[in-house]
């Protein structure tokens, strides 16, 4: 039995992937996550009147913390030095937006902590506003782009 997917074994028992032979080189992912949150929440975030605080700064460092965390949540991630990330917050509409861009120097890619950043500044939005809008909740995780490797530059066409 042969197969496209690289974490498991022709067996079909899951691994990590050896990728000491490939090359290192810059890789980079983007990542969303939307958030839809009542219009109290949005009147009190525009008035910095939060019960639980700042809200774009909780979420930020929330969304740097978690990327950092990845290969000690999800089983097959293999641990990676970040150079860089970015994760913004915006309100969009009924939305609470956060993306990330993080970027490495390595030999796997990188868009698994994009998505962990997003999604848990996500959840920490969620958090941060359940005491007013416990009906907040998550609309959409996605990678938006990424690019390095042997697959190169990548774009979500959704």
């Amino acid at each position: 039995m042969t197969n496209k997917f690289s974490h498991l074994t022709n067996q079909g028992s899951a691994h990590m992937v050896d990728v000491s032979a490939k090359e290192e080189t810059l890789r980079t992912a983007k990542a969303i996550c939307q958030v839809s949150v009542s219009d109290e929440v949005l009147d009190l975030i525009s008035k910095d009147n939060l019960p639980k605080g700042d809200l774009f700064s909780t979420v930020r460092l929330a969304g740097i913390m978690a990327s950092k965390k990845v290969a000690e949540l999800i089983p097959l991630c293999h641990p990676i030095a970040i150079d860089g990330i970015e994760v913004d917050v915006a309100v969009t509409n009924n939305l609470i937006e956060i993306t990330s861009e993080v970027r490495i120097n390595d030999r796997t890619g990188v868009e698994m902590e994009a998505l962990t950043a997003v999604s848990i500044a996500g959840l920490t939005v969620i958090d941060m506003v359940k005491s007013v809008d416990p009906s907040s909740h998550i609309v959409e995780v996605k990678v938006l782009e990424k690019n390095g490797g042997k697959n190169g530059h990548w774009i979500n066409p959704k």
